[in-house]
């Protein structure tokens, strides 16, 4: 059993839509994540994914501290929906959200 951070971010529509994709902080929070785990400070445990009004992405690899800060950074990110939660599980967790949840940032 390894410790998980779920984040899970709003899926909100902009009032002024870009062009492109509808919601092109996902790709600056992928980018993001990856460079943390090229740093060696966390692991993308997965592709992020959709999951009802929410965009969830997966870290590992770290201490609850740590995987917090990391999702407490992704909150702070230019274009990131304000709404955002994190829920402290393990990778056996069936389905998203189970876990203890935790108000991001993180003081």
């Amino acid at each position: 059993m390894s410790l998980l951070v779920e984040i899970h971010v709003p899926l909100i529509e902009p009032e002024d839509p870009p062009d492109g994709p509808a919601f092109p902080w996902i790709d600056v929070v992928d980018e993001f994540l990856w460079e943390l785990e090229e740093s060696g400070e966390l692991e993308v445990y997965d592709d992020g994914e959709q999951d009802g009004d929410v965009y969830v992405f997966f870290v590992a690899g770290a201490g609850e501290d740590a995987l917090l800060a990391a999702a407490s950074r992704v909150v702070a990110l230019d274009g990131v929906p304000a709404g955002a939660v994190a829920f402290v599980t393990d990778d056996r967790a069936e389905e998203f959200g189970l876990g203890r949840r935790v108000e991001l940032p993180v003081p």
